[in-house]
């Protein structure tokens, strides 16, 4: 429905039809049903960067068996669980408010985008089996993590996933386990919401519409979109403007002109999978499978086996391989952004990035001229048996890291989820990659109350109706009454999204 405020004002304009765009807006217009919005997307479908099943992991991280987020033992030797603890605290309120979504009828079939399965962190060799015990010791003893199970049994593991262990050699192996994990379509959840979002009244969304320039006006921002299918040019005003375009991202800062901005670089990476449709292979594992990254590779390309719901159909991936490339986004970008990308004000910190970063860049290159032997090879450190004719390789997504100056001159490579916002709070964007998708409702909801604070004060009720753990911290639960009123608020989301009978 195509409604304007009376004043041709949008209240938000969003630019991008990923997850956190979507979530964004159904969570502005469930607190207040006036708001006017518009979402724009580049390509010709929703959801179909990023967010796109096949373009991600479909991981719901929530720390459980992602090794990177407990990625050090400190100087009395115990791994240090904190990250993990803050991720599956976030994870917990987008499974909230998803819940809450199904329970008003904003989505339906909780299915087609959510699953259980279970969450395994496998490792092989003394060193890596010391590592998994020292970290199963401190989760374990944590009350998000109680029923996380241990073993170094290659009996158990075979129990758990069969693929991990047949044809494996005698060496030292060891598995933790969780039941309470999911597999999540990103991009379907997305569509949904977005799709409740078009039907509300003074709401939109408009595909193949491009968002070329963002300029300043009186009001806030004076969009000027291009519809592709048409060619046709015209401009949109909002008070507030969200950039949730991936990649896309950074470029959309850049034209906007923002300070904020300056001295930030983008470096993308491109990744891909291998993926198995052979039913007979397929339903021999049901388990997402996290192992430790190769050296110089980033957190985003830990390896791990993985079952899929996609497209209605199991299937079985195994990745991600990075790949170089010099495109922000997957469908609508261009082998021009990188270079595009490049300022005056942050050529200085991407060259020192790049200098400093040999070891990636060089992976990166690696990685890129791989064949498939050498991608089975590492295949087969997770599934011994893996023979080439039964997987076939795949380009997935475009992340764009981000890179800013930090401490003096110097520059960093950020693989974690940043979002930049106007000192004025009239824009506010997405930068950065895993785990994002996952904590999406954390960071919408941080957006939401830093760009509007007098609507999330007027509706603190509301949003602890859509999100009962909105305003607590749970990572220091310690009580009995705590853990209790903890495992409430976790069932009664589990049950409506279907994630326990």
């Amino acid at each position: 429905m195509d409604t304007d405020s009376k004043n041709g004002i949008l209240d938000v304009a969003l630019i991008g039809s990923g997850v956190m765009s979507a979530n964004l807006g159904a969570l502005l217009k469930s607190m207040d049903s006036s708001l006017h919005i518009e979402l724009y997307e580049v390509t010709e479908d929703l959801s179909h960067e990023s967010s796109n099943g096949w373009n991600n992991a479909g991981t719901g991280h929530a720390g459980i068996c992602e090794l990177s987020y407990t990625p050090d033992r400190g100087a009395d030797g115990k791994v240090k669980i904190a990250k993990a603890v803050e991720i599956f605290e976030q994870f917990e309120q987008t499974k909230q408010f998803w819940a809450y979504a199904i329970r008003k009828g904003m989505i339906d079939q909780p299915a087609d985008f959510i699953n259980a399965v279970p969450h395994i962190s496998f490792v092989y060799g003394q060193e890596q089996v010391d590592f998994l015990k020292s970290r199963f010791e401190g989760m374990s003893a944590h009350p998000f993590f109680s029923e996380m199970e241990y073993t170094e049994d290659p009996d158990k593991i075979r129990e758990w996933a069969p693929l991990l262990i047949e044809g494996r050699e005698d060496m030292p192996v060891a598995a933790t386990k969780m039941n309470a994990g999911t597999d999540i379509n990103f991009g379907e959840v997305s569509r949904k919401l977005i799709h409740w979002l078009g039907e509300q009244n003074g709401c939109s969304f408009h595909t193949s519409n491009r968002v070329t320039d963002l300029n300043r006006c009186a009001d806030g921002w004076e969009l000027t979109i291009r519809n592709l299918q048409d060619g046709t040019t015209r401009q949109r005003r909002a008070k507030f403007v969200f950039i949730g375009a991936g990649g896309g991202s950074l470029l959309l800062l850049q034209k906007a002109g923002v300070s904020e901005i300056m001295g930030y670089g983008g470096f993308p990476i491109g990744g891909q999978w291998l993926v198995c449709d052979d039913p007979e292979i397929v339903n021999k594992h049901d388990a997402k499978v996290y192992g430790l990254s190769p050296g110089a590779a980033p957190t985003m390309a830990v390896p791990h086996l993985d079952s899929r719901w996609l497209e209605g159909k199991k299937t079985l991936l195994f990745g991600p391989y990075a790949a170089w490339t010099t495109k922000f986004l997957h469908r609508g970008g261009s082998f021009f952004d990188l270079p595009n990308s490049i300022k005056f004000h942050n050529i200085f910190t991407l060259i020192k990035v790049g200098i400093s970063n040999i070891p990636l860049v060089s992976y990166l290159i690696q990685q890129g001229l791989q064949s498939m032997s050498t991608r089975l090879k590492e295949l087969r450190n997770f599934y011994p048996d893996a023979n080439a004719k039964d997987w076939k390789l795949i380009d997935a997504g475009i992340r764009v890291q981000a890179i800013k100056k930090e401490d003096g001159d110097a520059g960093i490579v950020h693989f974690g989820t940043e979002v930049v916002t106007t000192s004025d709070k009239s824009i506010s964007a997405l930068l950065g990659a895993s785990p994002g998708a996952s904590v999406c409702v954390n960071i919408v909801l941080e957006v939401a109350r830093k760009c509007f604070p007098e609507l999330c004060s007027r509706k603190k009720k509301k949003l602890k109706e859509m999100i009962p753990t909105f305003d607590q911290k749970l990572g220091t639960i310690s009580t009995s009454e705590e853990v209790s009123q903890f495992q409430e608020w976790k069932e009664n989301a589990e049950s409506t999204l279907k994630l326990k009978s």
